[in-house]
Protein backbone atom coordinates (compact mmCIF):
# COMPACT_ATOMS: atom_id res chain seq x y z
CA UNK A 1 0.00 0.00 0.00
CA UNK A 2 1.17 3.49 -0.78
CA UNK A 3 1.71 5.50 2.38
CA UNK A 4 1.87 8.88 0.67
CA UNK A 5 -0.47 10.40 -1.86
CA UNK A 6 1.68 11.36 -4.85
CA UNK A 7 0.44 13.13 -7.93
CA UNK A 8 0.05 10.51 -10.64
CA UNK A 9 2.72 10.48 -13.34
CA UNK A 10 4.78 13.31 -11.92
CA UNK A 11 8.41 12.77 -12.96
CA UNK A 12 11.00 13.66 -10.33
CA UNK A 13 14.50 14.23 -11.75
CA UNK A 14 17.28 13.74 -9.16
CA UNK A 15 20.72 15.13 -10.09
CA UNK A 16 24.03 13.92 -8.67
CA UNK A 17 27.57 15.04 -9.54
CA UNK A 18 28.89 18.05 -11.41
CA UNK A 19 27.43 21.04 -13.24
CA UNK A 20 27.53 19.07 -16.52
CA UNK A 21 24.98 16.71 -14.99
CA UNK A 22 22.89 19.68 -13.80
CA UNK A 23 22.83 20.88 -17.42
CA UNK A 24 21.86 17.43 -18.74
CA UNK A 25 19.01 17.17 -16.22
CA UNK A 26 17.76 20.60 -17.29
CA UNK A 27 17.75 19.50 -20.95
CA UNK A 28 15.86 16.31 -20.03
CA UNK A 29 13.31 18.35 -18.06
CA UNK A 30 12.91 20.79 -20.97
CA UNK A 31 12.16 17.89 -23.32
CA UNK A 32 9.65 16.41 -20.87
CA UNK A 33 7.89 19.74 -20.42
CA UNK A 34 7.66 20.13 -24.21
CA UNK A 35 5.90 16.76 -24.19
CA UNK A 36 3.40 18.15 -21.66
CA UNK A 37 4.78 15.99 -18.86
CA UNK A 38 4.52 17.03 -15.22
CA UNK A 39 8.20 17.25 -14.24
CA UNK A 40 9.92 18.47 -11.05
CA UNK A 41 13.50 18.59 -9.78
CA UNK A 42 14.25 16.80 -6.51
CA UNK A 43 10.69 16.99 -5.25
CA UNK A 44 8.06 14.30 -4.81
CA UNK A 45 6.97 12.32 -7.84
CA UNK A 46 5.82 8.78 -8.49
CA UNK A 47 8.28 8.32 -11.39
CA UNK A 48 11.96 8.93 -10.56
CA UNK A 49 14.89 9.56 -12.93
CA UNK A 50 18.29 9.53 -11.21
CA UNK A 51 21.08 11.29 -13.15
CA UNK A 52 24.20 9.66 -11.70
CA UNK A 53 27.89 10.48 -11.36
CA UNK A 54 30.59 7.84 -11.88
CA UNK A 55 33.73 9.94 -11.64
CA UNK A 56 35.45 8.89 -8.39
CA UNK A 57 34.75 6.49 -5.52
CA UNK A 58 32.81 8.92 -3.31
CA UNK A 59 30.58 10.01 -6.19
CA UNK A 60 29.95 6.41 -7.25
CA UNK A 61 29.04 5.48 -3.69
CA UNK A 62 26.59 8.38 -3.44
CA UNK A 63 25.00 7.39 -6.76
CA UNK A 64 24.60 3.73 -5.75
CA UNK A 65 23.14 4.72 -2.36
CA UNK A 66 20.64 7.05 -4.04
CA UNK A 67 19.55 4.30 -6.46
CA UNK A 68 19.10 1.87 -3.54
CA UNK A 69 17.12 4.47 -1.61
CA UNK A 70 14.62 4.94 -4.46
CA UNK A 71 14.44 1.21 -5.21
CA UNK A 72 13.45 0.68 -1.57
CA UNK A 73 10.74 3.35 -1.92
CA UNK A 74 9.53 1.52 -5.02
CA UNK A 75 9.38 -1.78 -3.11
CA UNK A 76 7.38 0.00 -0.38
CA UNK A 77 4.93 1.28 -3.00
CA UNK A 78 5.86 4.93 -2.49
CA UNK A 79 7.11 5.40 -6.07
CA UNK A 80 6.01 3.48 -9.17
CA UNK A 81 9.07 3.53 -11.43
CA UNK A 82 12.80 4.20 -11.11
CA UNK A 83 15.01 5.00 -14.11
CA UNK A 84 18.77 5.56 -13.93
CA UNK A 85 20.85 7.59 -16.39
CA UNK A 86 24.18 9.47 -16.46
CA UNK A 87 27.83 8.56 -16.00
CA UNK A 88 27.57 5.67 -13.53
CA UNK A 89 24.97 4.01 -15.73
CA UNK A 90 27.13 4.56 -18.82
CA UNK A 91 30.18 3.05 -17.18
CA UNK A 92 28.75 0.17 -15.14
CA UNK A 93 25.44 -0.72 -16.79
CA UNK A 94 25.96 -4.54 -16.90
CA UNK A 95 27.04 -4.59 -13.24
CA UNK A 96 24.15 -2.37 -12.16
CA UNK A 97 21.57 -4.48 -14.02
CA UNK A 98 22.93 -7.53 -12.22
CA UNK A 99 23.33 -5.98 -8.74
CA UNK A 100 20.24 -3.71 -8.65
CA UNK A 101 17.71 -5.41 -10.96
CA UNK A 102 14.69 -3.62 -9.48
CA UNK A 103 15.47 -0.46 -11.46
CA UNK A 104 13.03 -0.27 -14.38
CA UNK A 105 15.70 0.67 -16.93
CA UNK A 106 19.28 1.96 -17.16
CA UNK A 107 20.44 4.52 -19.78
CA UNK A 108 23.88 5.87 -20.74
CA UNK A 109 24.96 9.48 -21.28
CA UNK A 110 24.04 9.49 -25.00
CA UNK A 111 20.66 7.77 -24.71
CA UNK A 112 18.35 10.73 -24.09
CA UNK A 113 15.90 9.76 -26.90
CA UNK A 114 15.63 6.24 -25.47
CA UNK A 115 15.11 7.56 -21.94
CA UNK A 116 12.38 9.90 -23.19
CA UNK A 117 10.69 7.01 -25.00
CA UNK A 118 10.67 5.03 -21.73
CA UNK A 119 8.96 8.05 -20.14
CA UNK A 120 6.43 8.06 -23.01
CA UNK A 121 7.84 11.23 -24.52
CA UNK A 122 9.32 12.10 -27.93
CA UNK A 123 12.77 13.59 -28.45
CA UNK A 124 12.23 17.00 -30.07
CA UNK A 125 15.23 17.95 -32.22
CA UNK A 126 14.03 21.52 -32.64
CA UNK A 127 14.41 22.31 -28.92
CA UNK A 128 17.90 23.84 -29.16
CA UNK A 129 18.56 25.72 -25.95
CA UNK A 130 15.24 24.81 -24.33
CA UNK A 131 15.84 23.85 -20.72
CA UNK A 132 14.11 23.96 -17.38
CA UNK A 133 16.82 25.62 -15.32
CA UNK A 134 17.27 24.43 -11.73
CA UNK A 135 19.78 27.09 -10.64
CA UNK A 136 18.78 30.45 -9.10
CA UNK A 137 17.23 32.59 -11.84
CA UNK A 138 20.21 34.95 -12.17
CA UNK A 139 22.78 32.39 -13.40
CA UNK A 140 22.82 29.31 -15.60
CA UNK A 141 25.35 26.81 -16.90
CA UNK A 142 26.08 26.76 -20.63
CA UNK A 143 27.67 23.52 -21.80
CA UNK A 144 29.76 24.38 -24.86
CA UNK A 145 31.17 20.92 -25.56
CA UNK A 146 30.74 17.29 -24.61
CA UNK A 147 33.38 14.61 -24.04
CA UNK A 148 37.17 14.87 -23.92
CA UNK A 149 40.14 13.92 -26.12
CA UNK A 150 42.79 14.38 -23.42
CA UNK A 151 44.73 11.26 -22.35
CA UNK A 152 44.99 12.00 -18.59
CA UNK A 153 45.94 8.76 -16.87
CA UNK A 154 43.67 9.12 -13.82
CA UNK A 155 40.49 10.26 -15.55
CA UNK A 156 37.51 8.10 -16.52
CA UNK A 157 35.52 10.88 -18.22
CA UNK A 158 36.32 9.77 -21.81
CA UNK A 159 34.98 6.31 -20.84
CA UNK A 160 31.68 7.90 -19.84
CA UNK A 161 31.37 10.92 -22.10
CA UNK A 162 33.20 9.93 -25.27
CA UNK A 163 35.32 12.08 -27.59
CA UNK A 164 35.29 15.89 -27.57
CA UNK A 165 32.39 17.41 -29.51
CA UNK A 166 31.93 21.20 -29.63
CA UNK A 167 28.50 22.78 -29.92
CA UNK A 168 28.20 25.27 -32.83
CA UNK A 169 28.53 28.97 -31.92
CA UNK A 170 25.11 29.81 -33.40
CA UNK A 171 23.38 27.18 -31.22
CA UNK A 172 25.09 28.47 -28.07
CA UNK A 173 24.19 32.08 -28.87
CA UNK A 174 20.55 31.04 -29.43
CA UNK A 175 20.59 29.25 -26.08
CA UNK A 176 22.13 32.28 -24.34
CA UNK A 177 19.41 34.55 -25.78
CA UNK A 178 16.69 32.26 -24.42
CA UNK A 179 18.35 32.23 -21.00
CA UNK A 180 18.69 36.03 -21.02
CA UNK A 181 14.99 36.33 -21.87
CA UNK A 182 14.26 34.30 -18.71
CA UNK A 183 16.24 36.76 -16.58
CA UNK A 184 19.62 35.02 -16.51
CA UNK A 185 22.41 37.58 -15.97
CA UNK A 186 25.43 35.26 -15.66
CA UNK A 187 26.53 32.43 -17.96
CA UNK A 188 28.92 29.86 -16.54
CA UNK A 189 30.63 28.13 -19.45
CA UNK A 190 31.30 24.46 -18.80
CA UNK A 191 32.76 21.51 -20.69
CA UNK A 192 35.14 18.68 -19.94
CA UNK A 193 37.71 20.97 -21.62
CA UNK A 194 37.02 24.60 -22.64
CA UNK A 195 40.53 24.95 -24.07
CA UNK A 196 39.78 22.48 -26.87
CA UNK A 197 36.59 24.28 -27.93
CA UNK A 198 36.18 24.58 -31.70
CA UNK A 199 39.07 22.36 -32.84
CA UNK A 200 36.67 19.72 -34.16
CA UNK A 201 34.21 22.14 -35.80
CA UNK A 202 36.37 25.07 -36.90
CA UNK A 203 39.84 23.45 -37.07
CA UNK A 204 41.16 25.99 -34.55
CA UNK A 205 40.78 26.79 -30.84
CA UNK A 206 37.80 29.09 -31.05
CA UNK A 207 36.87 29.96 -27.48
CA UNK A 208 37.58 33.69 -27.96
CA UNK A 209 35.22 33.95 -30.95
CA UNK A 210 32.50 32.17 -29.01
CA UNK A 211 32.98 34.58 -26.08
CA UNK A 212 32.79 37.61 -28.37
CA UNK A 213 29.46 36.38 -29.73
CA UNK A 214 28.06 35.59 -26.31
CA UNK A 215 29.12 39.02 -25.01
CA UNK A 216 26.80 40.60 -27.60
CA UNK A 217 23.72 38.93 -26.08
CA UNK A 218 21.60 41.60 -24.46
CA UNK A 219 20.83 40.96 -20.80
CA UNK A 220 23.89 38.81 -20.13
CA UNK A 221 26.25 40.77 -17.86
CA UNK A 222 28.78 38.18 -16.67
CA UNK A 223 30.39 35.28 -18.54
CA UNK A 224 32.51 32.92 -16.43
CA UNK A 225 34.98 30.25 -17.61
CA UNK A 226 35.12 26.82 -15.95
CA UNK A 227 37.29 23.77 -16.68
CA UNK A 228 40.03 25.07 -18.97
CA UNK A 229 42.91 22.67 -19.64
CA UNK A 230 46.38 24.26 -19.27
CA UNK A 231 48.06 22.66 -22.31
CA UNK A 232 47.28 24.63 -25.47
CA UNK A 233 45.28 27.34 -23.67
CA UNK A 234 44.18 29.95 -26.29
CA UNK A 235 45.92 33.11 -25.14
CA UNK A 236 43.65 35.37 -27.25
CA UNK A 237 41.04 34.71 -24.55
CA UNK A 238 43.17 36.79 -22.15
CA UNK A 239 43.11 39.79 -24.48
CA UNK A 240 39.33 39.52 -24.69
CA UNK A 241 39.02 39.16 -20.91
CA UNK A 242 41.05 42.33 -20.52
CA UNK A 243 38.93 44.46 -22.88
CA UNK A 244 35.42 42.96 -22.59
CA UNK A 245 33.78 43.86 -19.25
CA UNK A 246 31.26 41.02 -19.53
CA UNK A 247 34.00 38.37 -19.38
CA UNK A 248 34.66 37.83 -15.66
CA UNK A 249 38.26 38.17 -14.52
CA UNK A 250 38.12 34.55 -13.46
CA UNK A 251 39.50 31.28 -14.76
CA UNK A 252 39.02 27.75 -13.48
CA UNK A 253 42.03 25.74 -14.67
CA UNK A 254 42.56 22.32 -13.01
CA UNK A 255 46.35 21.76 -12.73
CA UNK A 256 46.32 18.52 -10.65
CA UNK A 257 50.01 18.53 -9.59
CA UNK A 258 53.33 20.26 -10.18
CA UNK A 259 56.00 17.53 -9.87
CA UNK A 260 57.48 16.72 -13.29
CA UNK A 261 57.52 13.01 -12.41
CA UNK A 262 53.83 12.95 -11.61
CA UNK A 263 52.78 15.29 -14.44
CA UNK A 264 54.48 12.88 -16.84
CA UNK A 265 52.83 9.83 -15.29
CA UNK A 266 49.49 11.67 -15.28
CA UNK A 267 50.00 12.35 -19.03
CA UNK A 268 49.25 16.04 -18.62
CA UNK A 269 51.49 17.20 -21.44
CA UNK A 270 53.21 19.89 -19.38
CA UNK A 271 55.95 20.47 -16.79
CA UNK A 272 56.51 22.39 -13.55
CA UNK A 273 58.27 25.17 -15.47
CA UNK A 274 55.67 25.44 -18.25
CA UNK A 275 52.79 25.49 -15.77
CA UNK A 276 54.39 28.18 -13.62
CA UNK A 277 55.21 30.30 -16.67
CA UNK A 278 51.61 29.98 -17.92
CA UNK A 279 50.27 31.25 -14.59
CA UNK A 280 52.74 34.15 -14.61
CA UNK A 281 51.56 35.03 -18.12
CA UNK A 282 47.94 35.00 -16.93
CA UNK A 283 48.78 37.35 -14.08
CA UNK A 284 50.91 39.65 -16.23
CA UNK A 285 48.24 40.04 -18.89
CA UNK A 286 45.17 40.15 -16.61
CA UNK A 287 46.41 41.24 -13.16
CA UNK A 288 42.81 41.39 -11.84
CA UNK A 289 42.19 37.71 -12.64
CA UNK A 290 41.18 35.26 -9.91
CA UNK A 291 42.57 31.82 -10.70
CA UNK A 292 40.81 28.71 -9.39
CA UNK A 293 42.55 25.36 -9.58
CA UNK A 294 42.14 21.81 -8.32
CA UNK A 295 44.87 19.42 -7.21
CA UNK A 296 45.15 15.67 -6.70
CA UNK A 297 47.21 14.24 -3.84
CA UNK A 298 48.11 10.58 -3.29
CA UNK A 299 48.56 9.71 -6.96
CA UNK A 300 50.55 6.43 -7.41
CA UNK A 301 54.22 7.04 -6.71
CA UNK A 302 53.72 10.40 -4.96
CA UNK A 303 56.58 10.58 -2.46
CA UNK A 304 57.05 12.96 0.46
CA UNK A 305 59.47 14.92 -1.76
CA UNK A 306 56.82 15.26 -4.51
CA UNK A 307 54.30 16.43 -1.91
CA UNK A 308 56.73 18.94 -0.38
CA UNK A 309 57.30 20.35 -3.88
CA UNK A 310 53.54 20.70 -4.33
CA UNK A 311 53.11 22.42 -0.95
CA UNK A 312 55.85 24.93 -1.66
CA UNK A 313 54.40 25.67 -5.09
CA UNK A 314 50.93 26.31 -3.62
CA UNK A 315 52.54 28.75 -1.16
CA UNK A 316 54.44 30.47 -3.99
CA UNK A 317 51.51 30.71 -6.44
CA UNK A 318 48.97 32.05 -3.90
CA UNK A 319 45.92 30.91 -5.84
CA UNK A 320 42.79 32.93 -5.19
CA UNK A 321 40.73 29.73 -5.18
CA UNK A 322 41.85 26.10 -4.74
CA UNK A 323 40.29 22.70 -4.16
CA UNK A 324 42.13 19.46 -3.35
CA UNK A 325 41.05 15.86 -3.95
CA UNK A 326 42.51 12.54 -2.90
CA UNK A 327 43.44 10.22 -5.77
CA UNK A 328 40.80 7.64 -6.69
CA UNK A 329 42.05 4.42 -8.37
CA UNK A 330 39.66 4.06 -11.33
CA UNK A 331 39.44 0.84 -13.35
CA UNK A 332 40.05 1.03 -17.11
CA UNK A 333 42.11 4.22 -16.74
CA UNK A 334 45.81 4.26 -17.67
CA UNK A 335 46.81 4.84 -14.03
CA UNK A 336 44.94 1.72 -12.92
CA UNK A 337 47.93 -0.31 -14.08
CA UNK A 338 50.02 1.46 -11.43
CA UNK A 339 50.11 0.41 -7.80
CA UNK A 340 47.81 2.55 -5.64
CA UNK A 341 50.64 2.79 -3.12
CA UNK A 342 49.75 5.85 -1.01
CA UNK A 343 47.59 4.79 1.99
CA UNK A 344 44.18 6.47 2.19
CA UNK A 345 44.96 8.10 5.55
CA UNK A 346 48.14 9.64 4.04
CA UNK A 347 46.14 10.90 1.05
CA UNK A 348 43.65 12.56 3.39
CA UNK A 349 46.39 14.08 5.58
CA UNK A 350 48.02 15.57 2.48
CA UNK A 351 44.73 16.98 1.23
CA UNK A 352 44.10 18.53 4.65
CA UNK A 353 47.60 20.08 4.67
CA UNK A 354 47.06 21.66 1.25
CA UNK A 355 43.71 23.08 2.31
CA UNK A 356 45.21 24.49 5.53
CA UNK A 357 47.82 26.33 3.45
CA UNK A 358 45.11 27.56 1.08
CA UNK A 359 42.90 28.67 3.96
CA UNK A 360 45.67 30.97 5.21
CA UNK A 361 46.32 32.32 1.70
CA UNK A 362 42.62 32.93 1.17
CA UNK A 363 42.36 34.76 4.51
CA UNK A 364 45.35 36.99 3.64
CA UNK A 365 43.98 37.79 0.16
CA UNK A 366 40.55 38.53 1.63
CA UNK A 367 42.01 40.94 4.21
CA UNK A 368 43.32 43.00 1.30
CA UNK A 369 39.74 43.49 0.09
CA UNK A 370 38.57 45.26 3.26
CA UNK A 371 37.67 48.87 2.45
CA UNK A 372 37.39 48.20 -1.28
CA UNK A 373 34.16 48.27 -3.27
CA UNK A 374 33.10 45.45 -5.61
CA UNK A 375 30.20 44.83 -7.94
CA UNK A 376 28.18 42.02 -6.34
CA UNK A 377 25.29 39.94 -7.64
CA UNK A 378 22.77 38.79 -5.02
CA UNK A 379 22.05 35.05 -5.26
CA UNK A 380 19.69 34.56 -2.31
CA UNK A 381 18.60 35.59 1.17
CA UNK A 382 19.66 33.22 3.95
CA UNK A 383 18.66 33.88 7.54
CA UNK A 384 19.49 37.51 8.32
CA UNK A 385 21.90 37.90 5.39
CA UNK A 386 21.77 38.48 1.69
CA UNK A 387 24.32 36.19 0.00
CA UNK A 388 26.09 37.51 -3.07
CA UNK A 389 29.25 37.05 -5.14
CA UNK A 390 31.86 39.19 -6.88
CA UNK A 391 33.04 38.43 -10.41
CA UNK A 392 35.92 36.53 -8.79
CA UNK A 393 33.59 33.94 -7.29
CA UNK A 394 31.62 31.10 -8.81
CA UNK A 395 28.48 29.71 -7.14
CA UNK A 396 28.79 26.89 -4.61
CA UNK A 397 32.60 26.57 -4.76
CA UNK A 398 34.02 30.05 -4.02
CA UNK A 399 33.79 32.94 -1.57
CA UNK A 400 30.47 34.59 -0.78
CA UNK A 401 29.67 38.16 0.24
CA UNK A 402 27.35 38.37 3.25
CA UNK A 403 25.27 41.53 3.68
CA UNK A 404 23.16 42.19 6.77
CA UNK A 405 19.54 42.05 5.60
CA UNK A 406 17.86 43.44 8.69
CA UNK A 407 17.77 47.10 7.68
CA UNK A 408 17.83 47.07 3.88
CA UNK A 409 16.03 45.43 0.99
CA UNK A 410 18.03 44.04 -1.93
CA UNK A 411 16.59 42.28 -4.97
CA UNK A 412 17.77 38.76 -5.72
CA UNK A 413 19.48 38.57 -9.11
CA UNK A 414 20.40 42.28 -9.09
CA UNK A 415 23.86 43.85 -9.01
CA UNK A 416 24.96 46.25 -6.27
CA UNK A 417 28.15 48.10 -5.42
CA UNK A 418 29.24 46.68 -2.08
CA UNK A 419 31.99 47.95 0.21
CA UNK A 420 33.80 45.15 2.05
CA UNK A 421 33.86 45.81 5.79
CA UNK A 422 35.32 42.53 7.10
CA UNK A 423 36.68 39.22 5.84
CA UNK A 424 37.19 35.62 6.97
CA UNK A 425 38.94 32.68 5.27
CA UNK A 426 36.24 32.11 2.66
CA UNK A 427 33.62 34.80 3.34
CA UNK A 428 33.49 38.54 2.82
CA UNK A 429 31.17 40.90 4.72
CA UNK A 430 29.95 44.10 3.16
CA UNK A 431 27.53 47.02 2.95
CA UNK A 432 25.87 48.30 -0.25
CA UNK A 433 26.92 51.79 -1.28
CA UNK A 434 24.17 52.19 -3.88
CA UNK A 435 21.90 55.16 -3.39
CA UNK A 436 18.94 53.09 -4.67
CA UNK A 437 18.97 50.43 -1.96
CA UNK A 438 15.44 50.22 -0.58
CA UNK A 439 14.49 50.19 3.08
CA UNK A 440 12.53 47.09 4.09
CA UNK A 441 8.76 47.53 4.03
CA UNK A 442 7.37 47.79 7.53
CA UNK A 443 4.92 45.05 8.48
CA UNK A 444 1.45 46.32 9.44
CA UNK A 445 0.04 44.43 12.41
CA UNK A 446 -3.71 44.23 12.79
CA UNK A 447 -5.47 43.56 16.07
CA UNK A 448 -7.28 40.25 15.95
Amino acid sequence: MRTKSLKKNRINVVTLGCSKNVYDSEVLMGQLKANNKDVVHEQEGNIVVINTCGFIDNAKEQSVNTILEYVELKEQGEVDKVFVTGCLSERYKPDLVKEIPNVDQYFGTTELPELLAALEADYKHELIGERLTTTPKNYAYLKIAEGCDRPCSFCAIPLMRGKHKSAPIENLVAEAKKLAAQGVKELILIAQDLTYYGLDLYKKRNLAELLENLAKVEGIEWIRLHYAFPTGFPMDVLDLMKREPKICNYLDIPLQHISDDLLKSMRRGTTHEKTTNLLKEFRNRVPEMAIRTTLIVGYPGETEAHFEELKQWVKDMRFERLGCFTYSHEENTHAYKLEDDVPQEVKQERANEIMEIQSQISWELNQQKIGKTFRVIIDRKEGENYVGRTEHDSPDVDNEVLIDARNIYLKTGHFYEVKITDAADFDLFGEPVNANVEKPKRKVLFNQ
